[in-house]
């Protein structure tokens, strides 16, 4: 499955992350920081900023250790 993460929207990717049991920790400056205890560092995303830029929804998924796959499949459903 070869989708683009291009044009998601800020809505879904705040679902995903709850969805994957993380909650937002603080919100400063336009940003929004998500965390969980088991992840290593905490995800940043831009709160100002919709639709979420590729890279940075590639390096948070990354971050998470799931790939884009996981994420189409609970977006898609």
């Amino acid at each position: 499955m070869s989708k683009s993460l291009k044009n998601i929207p800020l809505r879904l990717f705040r679902d995903y992350l709850t969805y994957k049991g993380l909650k937002q920790i603080r919100s400063k400056g336009g940003h929004e920081v998500w965390s969980r205890k088991d992840l290593g560092r905490p995800i940043i995303i831009q709160s100002h900023i919709d639709p979420i830029p590729e890279f940075i929804i590639k390096n948070n998924l990354r971050t998470l250790g799931v790939t884009a796959e996981d994420f189409y499949e609970f977006c898609c459903k």
